[in-house]
């Protein structure tokens, strides 16, 4: 298993940016499924964004699509989500998740990080 940080969170105003970076510990994090989930206040766990071991292939929830990327590093042993023309709704705590199998797994599968909470101000 692998254990993940993941950092960058904070509060910014409506239309702004923030880059969230999930370090991990591990020799073999290079061939892990990364997703990144979100927890609103008062809702559920959601899926957000996800990519593959070797980073060519991504996916994302339709609420993000055009707005976040997330991309790895894998030499750094970091995966990286890039959130653009953020909106107050996208206010959550942020996880990174990670999973020794395919994408389609992780939201069932993986390790947790511990989160970073992101606020978003109208």
């Amino acid at each position: 298993q692998v254990q993940l940080v993941e950092s960058g969170g904070g509060l910014v105003q409506a239309g702004g940016s923030l880059r969230l970076s999930c370090a991990a510990s591990g020799r073999t994090f290079s061939s892990y499924a990364v997703g990144w989930f979100r927890q609103a206040p008062g809702k559920e766990r959601e899926f957000v964004a996800a990519i593959s071991w070797d980073g060519g292939s991504t996916r994302y929830a339709e609420s993000v699509k055009g707005r976040f990327t997330t991309s790895r590093d894998n030499a750094k042993n970091t995966v990286y989500l890039q959130m653009n023309s953020l909106k107050p709704e996208d206010t959550a705590v942020y996880y990174c998740r990670a999973h020794a199998g395919v994408v389609a797994e992780l939201e069932d599968f993986g390790s947790w990080g511990q989160g970073t909470q992101v606020t978003v101000s109208s």
